[in-house]
């Protein structure tokens, strides 16, 4: 590391300022040095750990260093090529643990919500199984019961016609019975009655 830094501090020159302050990360690859100035020829005052946060001070592109202020109140400079701007697993993982956990509860939540209302469906089917059981009960009866009365309405209808049979035939019965009658009185009723004797109206 020590003869990386060696070589590029041949390439390096005066530094220059650069952007305003704001918070940077160190790349989480490695941990840095930090110079008292921009290059390796400069003493270092420090290590600057991969993830930590730190805010950008000034920048020097000739040298391809940036002036930083860590969260310890140090300020020095690092290359910029291990300045990132995106948060390091140092910051981003308890982030990340805490949306877990979000996550999980919310999951855990709407587990909960859907076996409840799961739970709810399958007693809502259970208790509409339950009702058209009886509705299908009570209509095999009802049915039933239609058959039934359809049969001794037959029944019925099969008697009066056999009454209304018996009835022309006892009427048939009796009209000759008295046609018969009649005509037998007809005929014994002139016996019955005694013939007057004839007078004689002859002359004397």
């Amino acid at each position: 590391m020590k003869r990386l830094f060696s070589a590029l501090a041949v390439l390096m020159v005066l530094a220059a300022p650069a952007a305003n302050a704001q918070d940077n990360y160190i790349s989480d690859e490695l941990f840095t040095y930090m110079h008292s100035g921009p290059g390796t020829q400069f003493r270092i005052i420090g290590s600057v750990d991969a993830g930590a946060k730190v805010t950008v001070v000034d920048r020097n592109k000739g040298a391809g260093y940036t002036q930083v202020l860590d969260e310890r109140g140090r300020k020095g400079w690092v290359e910029t090529k291990f300045v990132t701007n995106q948060p390091g697993l140092k910051t981003r993982v308890p982030a990340l643990e805490e949306e877990l956990t979000q996550v999980k509860t919310a999951l855990a939540s709407a587990q909960g919500d859907a076996e409840a209302k799961t739970k709810g469906l399958i007693e809502s089917l259970d208790q509409r199984n339950s009702q058209v059981k009886e509705l299908e009960s009570h209509t095999s009866e009802l049915n039933q019961k239609l058959i039934d009365a359809q049969t001794e309405i037959r029944e019925l209808r099969a008697r009066i016609d056999t009454q209304k049979d018996d009835l022309l035939m006892r009427y048939f019965m009796y009209g000759g019975m008295v046609a018969g009658g009649g005509l037998l009185f007809g005929l014994i009723l002139p016996h019955l009655i005694p013939r007057r004797k004839k007078r004689n109206n002859g002359w004397a």
